[in-house]
């Protein structure tokens, strides 16, 4: 598989992953009748959601530069962050363990992939962090 296709493949799966924690979030609420309202439930988790989503389309939607390898650089490093930023939120939220090791797969590939293709372009690393694989999970009141 093409590293084009595999990453657009791991996004498909974050945005999967996403769905996933939507509907088993609305079962859970279905299956116990005093569960809290499973939409209200889930907003903190829809709003990162949804911030991350914008910041990603905003940062691919980047002005071409004539530099064909840096604009594509550009582009999908936004998309791969935004794949991160995604998986960190089901981290933060979810309930699902194999779902959460399918997330920390992500954030790490997807690390990798930008700092490959920066290199690739001459581009300095950024300072090494941590990766957010193991975020606190948020319990819901």
């Amino acid at each position: 598989m093409s590293p084009l296709t595999r990453s657009s493949f791991r996004f498909g799966v974050a945005l999967l992953l996403a769905s996933a924690v939507s509907a088993a979030s609305a079962h859970e609420g279905h299956e116990h009748g005093n569960s809290p309202d499973p939409v209200s439930a889930e907003a903190p988790f829809i709003q990162e959601n949804a911030a991350a989503m914008e910041t990603m389309m905003a940062g691919m939607d980047s002005k071409p530069t004539g530099d064909i390898d840096r604009d594509f650089v550009a582009m999908m490093s936004a998309h791969h962050q935004g794949a991160i930023d995604m998986a960190v939120t089901l981290l933060k939220y979810g309930h699902n363990e194999q779902l959460k090791r399918m997330a920390q797969e992500i954030i790490v590939e997807q690390q990798q992939e930008i700092a490959a293709m920066r290199l690739a372009i001459g581009d300095p690393l950024p300072p090494s962090v941590a990766s957010p694989t193991q975020t606190p999970r948020v319990t819901q009141p």
